[in-house]
């Protein structure tokens, strides 16, 4: 930045009436020396860092650390799926999954067996007896 628009920025900023200029901007510091000037200052300046490129900040590796860390989100996204607890009709959700099924038979969800109910027989225990009696000419 130039000093004539930094005087200008000052200008605009200084309070209404007669004011002095503050002691670091003089009047008549734009002649020859003024650049040797500013170059001497910038070599005294300790906190400058000269192994940076023109306009970089040093940035803190513990801060950049902290930025990149892994966020656990367990506990937000548990409050969230907890929070909620509409339940959709079955019926629906069936609907819904057999539109997105594929017609591949690995895509076809397993046949479910019917329930095989219990084999009782069809005869009584005196039907054996007469049957036994019968058969083999026992009383």
């Amino acid at each position: 930045m130039s000093a004539s628009l930094l005087r200008r920025g000052l200008e605009l900023l200084e309070a209404p009436g007669p004011g002095r200029a503050p002691p670091g901007l003089q009047q008549g510091r734009d002649g020859p020396g003024a650049a040797a000037g500013a170059r001497r200052r910038r070599a005294a300046d300790p906190l400058r860092n000269k192994a940076t490129v023109k306009g970089r900040v040093v940035k803190s590796a513990i801060e950049e650390y902290h930025k990149k860390k892994p966020v656990d989100h367990l506990r937000t996204n548990l409050q969230y799926m907890l929070k909620g607890r509409v339940v959709a009709n079955k019926a629906i959700t069936e609907q819904v999954l057999a539109q997105n099924r594929g017609r591949k038979s690995k895509d076809q969800p397993p046949k479910k067996a019917a329930k095989k109910k219990p084999e009782g027989t069809v005869f009584t225990e005196e039907d054996f007896r007469k049957f036994e009696r019968e058969y083999f000419g026992r009383p």
